[in-house]
C-alpha cells in the first residue's frame, strides 16, 4: 500500500491521455487542463485510451519523475468517475493502490471514519 502524507493529493485525469506523452506534455496538461501547478508535490495520474497504461507524474524537489505501469492483460479503471465536465478526479492513496492493483470497488461500501473539519 502507498503511504503518502495527508498533504499530498492525487489527481487522476478524467479523459484518456496519449501514453507517448512525457515530462513536458504531461506538465502542460496539468497546467492547462487541471489548472494546477505541476511542481506542487502532488501526484498526477494519467490513463491511456485503451486503459492498459498508467502514468504518475510528480515533482520530487529536484525534478519531475514519471512512474509508468503497463498491464499485459486487463485494464485500469477509475475508482470514482468525474462529475459532469470535470477534467480530473481527486482520489486518496488507498484508492490509487487499488486502481493500480486492479481491484474494483463498485459494490463496496465505505465505513464511517473520523475526518477533521477544515
Amino acid at each position: 500500500m502507498l503511504t503518502l502524507p495527508p498533504s499530498v493529493k492525487i489527481y487522476v485525469a478524467a479523459q484518456p491521455v496519449d501514453a507517448r506523452k512525457s515530462f513536458d506534455g504531461l506538465t502542460a496538461l496539468v497546467e492547462a487542463e487541471f489548472g494546477l501547478t505541476p511542481m506542487s508535490g502532488h501526484l498526477f495520474v494519467f490513463l491511456n485510451r485503451r486503459g492498459h497504461v498508467a502514468q504518475v507524474l510528480f515533482w520530487d524537489r529536484t525534478g519531475f519523475c514519471i512512474l509508468k505501469k503497463r498491464l499485459e492483460s486487463g485494464t485500469f479503471r477509475l475508482v470514482r468517475t468525474a462529475d459532469g465536465e470535470a477534467t480530473h478526479v481527486e482520489i486518496n492513496s488507498g484508492e490509487l493502490a487499488l486502481m493500480l492493483e486492479g481491484i474494483e470497488l463498485a459494490g463496496a461500501k465505505r465505513r464511517k471514519r473520523y475526518s477533521p473539519t477544515e
